[in-house]
């Protein structure tokens, strides 16, 4: 019985000096991260007043995920005010270029977006950047959309009609 109890003892003298030691690593643990603290602050303090100096405007951020910068938007000029498609962005001519391979079909917005942009297929966002695409050509006289939403180029006598029955 002697043997566990001194054995215990020295289990209990033993914890209560990790347990001293503890508080040591800890305050030691603590002015290591005080001093990352302290350099990160200064850091940042540099790259603000480099930043004042550039002109660049500084950003604060206040726990608001920053929004994605705003794209120019495409111009897209008239077509009766056009000599051709050279006056269209890449892009553009890309999807103008598409129509009569379509033929009577027409083509859809998806398929603009994967076939002729070459944009991921699984996006619905990319097939509804598509779709504004085209609807701007719409408007512009470029193209024109069926009722099922299918971009087709005018009949030659239609020329800048632009018709606009429907599709979304």
């Amino acid at each position: 019985m002697r043997a566990a109890l001194e054995t215990r003892q020295r289990d209990a003298a033993v914890r209560v000096e990790e347990l001293e030691a503890e508080p040591a690593r800890v305050r030691t643990a603590l002015v290591e991260a005080e001093e990352v603290l302290r350099r990160r602050v200064i850091g940042l303090e540099q790259y603000l007043e480099a930043l004042a100096e550039a002109g660049a405007p500084t950003v604060v951020t206040d726990g608001t995920p920053p929004r994605k910068p705003v794209r120019p938007r495409r111009t897209v000029p008239h077509r009766q005010d056009a000599a051709g498609t050279e006056v269209l962005s890449v892009d553009h001519q890309a999807l103008i270029a598409t129509a009569p391979e379509a033929g009577a079909d027409g083509v859809g917005a998806r398929r603009a977006a994967v076939v002729v942009l070459g944009w991921d297929s699984a996006s619905a966002s990319h097939a509804e950047e598509a779709r504004t695409q085209l609807k701007r050509l719409v408007e512009r006289g470029w193209p024109t959309v069926d009722k099922s939403g299918r971009f087709t180029l005018p009949a030659p006598g239609q020329a800048g009609a632009g018709r606009r029955d429907g599709g979304s």
